[in-house]
């Protein structure tokens, strides 16, 4: 029976309804933040500072706590600078180091370790659908942050926990994420399809992104598992149901990638690609899902 996590990227898109369900459930919630103003302290509900770039944290927060969620890492959906594909890197393995260092060396009951990770790591295709089992690894840069983020990770097994990794596709949330992405430009009038518009989305309601998690802390499940609702679409579908939803009829032809890879760069494969991904292991684990097809997820969040 978990009583107390502690979870990183608290207070992030998924982090705070993670944190709901927790509440919810009677599990205990203890949090890192890199920002003081951003520490709270409640019965239920204690904050506490680190700083992975220079190496610090504050140790109180693994009192009483059993499992870890790791949710810390920079969006990549900013323009990948140089500079900034490094903090995309940086943010995610800095503090999965601090965490291994920290813990290797003080008591704690620590006894499940589990990290975010991306369905990024699948090679981009319009055909294949991607399992857990499959082993093959795109060649692009989110991939490779992926691997490097997955490796980290294991490293926990060393110090005698369980070690679960959640590949986790497109996050639908009502006030932020990709969802407010696409509904901007339709509510505009100038919403259409992204280039060829066959590329998969593997999405997910913010509700069971959280929920998925709370399923594997209770189960106490190790592996991989991909996060991803059971009815992934191709985005001139996704597109087509958001103008529905809106009544914001589309009139405008498919946007061409050459256009998109102009403004964008190297970032356009966010919107140009994708992978079509399984959720029958966790479903099969007997996780179920609370929106289940796009349409329903739309309701709830348009």
């Amino acid at each position: 029976m978990i009583k107390k996590v502690l979870i990183t990227g608290a207070t992030g898109l998924v982090g705070k309804e993670l944190v709901k369900q927790c509440h919810e459930d009677n599990i205990a919630v203890n949090y890192f933040t890199t920002r003081k103003e951003k520490i709270e302290n409640s019965k239920n509900y204690n904050g506490f500072y680190w700083n992975p770039q220079k190496g610090e944290l504050d140790e109180k927060a693994f009192e009483g706590v059993t499992a870890i969620i790791n949710l810390a890492g920079a969006t990549v959906s900013k323009r990948w600078t140089k500079k900034y594909k490094k903090i995309i890197l940086d943010s995610r393995l800095d503090g999965l180091h601090l965490l291994y260092e920290t813990l290797n060396q003080i008591e704690h009951n620590i006894v499940h370790f589990i990290t975010a990770s991306g369905v990024s790591i699948y090679p981009n295709s319009k055909t294949k659908l991607y399992t857990e089992e499959n082993k093959e690894v795109d060649d692009t840069f989110l991939a490779k942050v992926v691997v490097a983020w997955e490796a980290a990770a294991v490293k926990f097994k060393s110090l005698g926990m369980e070690v679960s990794k959640v590949r986790t596709g497109v996050v639908l949330a009502k006030n932020d994420g990709a969802l407010p992405q696409m509904v901007k430009p339709i509510k505009m009038g100038v919403g259409a399809p992204l280039g060829s518009g066959e590329q998969w989305q593997s999405w997910i309601h913010v509700k069971d992104m959280a929920g998925i998690y709370l399923f594997l802390l209770k189960n106490q499940l190790e592996g991989i598992y991909n996060a991803v609702a059971p009815n992934p679409v191709q985005n001139k579908k996704m597109i087509k149901m958001i103008a529905l939803k809106l009544d914001n009829p589309l009139w405008l032809p498919n946007i061409p990638a050459v256009v998109i890879k102009l403004a964008l760069g190297e970032m356009a494969i966010l919107a140009l690609e994708g992978q079509l991904v399984s959720s029958h292991k966790i479903e099969e684990l007997g996780y179920h899902f609370k929106f289940y097809n796009l349409e329903n997820a739309l309701q709830d969040l348009l």
